[in-house]
């Protein structure tokens, strides 16, 4: 019998294909930091009352956002817990999330929540105005993991709410009135983002989340064209109304919105929000734009 020529010369067999390596830093992570960039929501009161000249109040707008930053991986960390078995069916989570992976096990994630705790919970007492805030935001995203998000059209407004406090936060944090202007914008900015992420995880499948069920891709394209449409009417009112100087941005957010919704449709983006708005050029300077351009339309004196 005629011998492989491979099993003749174990030199000539193929390499074993290297297993995938390990992310650096797990546990790190686990935290997902690049999310942290929604907590720049916390800001905006800071920047829309004019008070971004002043030290103490940035200050003070800056140590509430990271707070948030502290409170959203705690929800993370959670959210992620009660996903476990489901995140390790799902085709890129159980790579990118730590716990799924397996380069994390649950009783470090358990210790991590601790500490996590620990740190809200001093904050609390050096912080009381935004630490209400973050105690409704904490009960309302537990909320959300153990039962809220298999809820049709409530898991939408669970998520939306969550940046709507941390308008508030930001605007408890220094003491000014929120507008209802914005408070209404951002719901509508929030939602349209929701109904984006659940129309790509649905166009994606959609195995992992059970209310995906529920939905069809274009009633949540519905959904996302409502809330885009109503979150650039409401955010135009507000400028006329209220900062007639901001008019100059109207155009930057009538991009970003129609650039995002291009990066939805053509090039299948929109399940992470925050990935797409790091991943495109494009995007990421129309919103650094813009925040420079109404920093310095609202500049005062």
């Amino acid at each position: 019998m005629t011998r492989s020529p491979l099993a003749a010369d174990p030199a000539a067999r193929p390499a074993p294909v290297p297993a995938p390596a390990a992310p650096r830093w797990p546990l790190v992570r686990l935290l997902r930091p690049r999310q942290w960039i929604k907590n720049g929501f916390v800001l905006a009161p800071t920047l829309f009352a004019g008070l971004f000249p002043h030290g103490p109040s940035v200050l003070r707008a800056l140590a509430a956002a990271a707070l948030f930053c502290v409170a959203s991986s705690l929800v993370y960390v959670v959210n992620d817990l009660v996903d476990l078995e489901s995140d390790r069916l799902h085709a890129a989570k159980r790579h990118s999330r730590p716990l799924a992976a397996g380069t994390v096990s649950p009783a470090a994630a358990r210790l991590l929540l601790v500490a996590l705790g620990a740190v809200l919970a001093a904050s609390g007492v050096i912080f009381p105005a935004v630490g209400g805030v973050l105690a409704v935001y904490l009960v309302l995203n537990v909320a959300y993991s153990l039962k809220l998000k298999h809820v049709p059209v409530v898991d939408l407004f669970c998520v939306a709410a969550g940046f709507v406090l941390r308008v508030y936060a930001g605007a408890v944090a220094v003491a000014v009135p929120l507008s209802s202007w914005m408070l209404i914008t951002t719901l509508c900015l929030a939602l349209y983002l929701a109904a984006v992420k659940r129309r790509q995880e649905l166009a994606a499948g959609g195995g992992a989340r059970a209310v995906l069920g529920s939905y069809s891709v274009e009633l949540l394209d519905r959904y996302a064209e409502l809330a885009s449409i109503s979150a650039i009417v409401f955010y135009s009112l507000y400028v006329v109304a209220v900062r007639p100087a901001l008019v100059v941005t109207i155009p930057l957010v009538l991009f970003g919105v129609f650039r995002y919704w291009y990066m939805v449709r053509t090039l299948e983006v929109g399940e992470s929000p925050t990935e797409a708005l790091w991943g495109d050029w494009p995007l990421l300077l129309t919103v650094l734009a813009w925040a420079g351009l109404s920093a310095y339309a609202l500049w005062p004196g």
